[in-house]
């Protein structure tokens, strides 16, 4: 039971995480380009993880047979995901980008089924699509409408399909590397795919937009935090309960990031927005019921 609340909680927190990167990578806008950020943060966070781990003894060597699974691993996060991620956040609100990346766990079961073959319980689909009805009370105004461009929405669904991609592949990195090592390996080679877009295309416009200590504290805070932690946190609870059940937990995005919006930025939690919150939350919890099996 306890291992069980370890793998929630760790979880809960990674998307907490992820929650507060929204609100980052706007603020990180202010100066400077999507290309600039995430080559920042995948650099800190990739030069944490590595003097963490090198002091603690905790690097495990990556094996040559590995090291294709690593490549693909890093292709689909960070550097598919951030790609749809921060270009879409130009054109969409934090909001409605995490709402979108909440619709995740309606295509984990499909991909969780293709690839491995894996059951799906009742209490699985139960949980999944009451979580919808909680995300479609976020998505929709009152009169039904959704202002986003179509651009921005596209973008923000290649962060979901890179998300699953990515489900998949951590499936096929052998279980003695630890979730950090994972993390920093690749952190690193996402940034090296990252390098030659960067240099090309933001490189030139590096002193367009004043710098300011928001914008740093933000860039750092997505390191270290969106882009460390959280994947830690993820990685460790989706290698013990499975693909589906942990994207789950993804539903719970747009509800952290609507209180941190609320709290942050002073935007109005209507009460449409506070019933679907708890749907969301609701549909989260179902999906973890275990029905204990009858005896013969």
């Amino acid at each position: 039971m306890s291992e069980r609340f370890k793998v929630l909680g760790s979880l809960v927190l990674s998307m907490i995480c992820w929650a507060f990167s929204f609100v980052w990578i706007k603020q990180a806008f202010v100066s400077f380009n999507p290309l600039t950020i995430v080559v920042m943060r995948l650099a800190i966070s990739a030069c944490l993880l590595y003097i963490i781990l090198k002091l603690l003894r905790q690097l495990k060597p990556m094996l040559k047979a590995d090291f294709k699974w690593f490549l693909l691993l890093a292709f689909f996060e960070p550097f598919l995901y951030f790609m749809g991620e921060s270009f879409g956040l130009e054109l969409v609100s934090s909001t409605v980008g995490a709402v979108i990346v909440s619709t995740i766990p309606l295509f984990a079961p499909i991909t969780d089924r293709i690839f491995f073959k894996s059951k799906i319980s009742w209490a699985n689909i139960l949980g999944i699509f009451v979580s919808f009805a909680g995300v479609l009370m976020l998505i929709f105004k009152d009169d039904f409408s959704l202002a986003a461009p179509l651009k921005g929405i596209l973008l923000v669904f290649l962060a979901v399909f890179a998300a699953l991609g990515y489900s998949v592949v951590l499936k096929k990195v052998p279980k003695h590397y630890n979730a950090v090592s994972i993390i920093t390996f690749q952190n690193a080679i996402g940034l090296i795919y990252f390098l030659p877009l960067f240099f090309i295309y933001d490189v030139p416009k590096l002193c367009d937009k004043p710098i300011t200590g928001e914008a740093i504290y933000a860039v750092v805070a997505l390191a270290v935090v969106a882009s460390s932690l959280a994947f830690i946190f993820f990685t460790y609870g989706m290698r013990i309960i499975g693909i589906t059940k942990a994207n789950v937990f993804v539903n719970m995005i747009p509800v952290f990031t609507a209180i941190i919006a609320w709290y942050v930025l002073g935007e109005v939690l209507t009460f449409q927005m506070l019933l679907g919150i708890a749907i969301l939350i609701s549909g989260v919890f179902v999906s973890q019921f275990k029905v204990p099996k009858r005896g013969v």
